[in-house]
């Protein structure tokens, strides 16, 4: 029988750290291709597979959430460690971290009223 090992450290790298300080600069959820987009603008050569790779990296790692935009892209922010739920709006995509027993309260009520429509 074996048992699972802590998982080993993604090596750091210029690019790494180069994504992890975009995403250090941005407060909104922003997809890979914008981000990339903004590592290019700095002068940053970090290439779109790079920057795929990594956030996937981050994501596994709990560095970074990572939400489906209504047309399912993959968007990412680095937040806070430990349970919490975002408010983002569909307009700007602002974004605001949201904690606590009365949003688990809303949270739970708003899933259960969901299930229940779903089908």
């Amino acid at each position: 029988m074996t048992t699972a090992g802590p998982t080993p450290r993604a090596r750091s790298t210029r690019q790494r750290a180069a994504v992890s300080a975009a995403l250090d600069e941005i407060e909104d959820f922003r997809s890979a291709q914008e981000l990339h987009d903004m590592l290019k603008h700095r002068g940053d050569s970090v290439g779109l597979t790079t920057v795929y790779r990594t956030l996937q990296s981050l994501a596994d790692a709990g560095e970074v959430d990572v939400l489906r935009t209504a047309d399912g892209e993959a968007v990412y922010r680095r937040c806070s460690s430990g349970h919490h739920h975002h408010l983002v709006c569909r307009h700007c995509g602002a974004t605001v971290e949201v904690e606590g027993p009365a949003v688990e309260r809303w949270a739970n009520a708003v899933a259960a009223g969901r299930a229940g429509r779903s089908r």
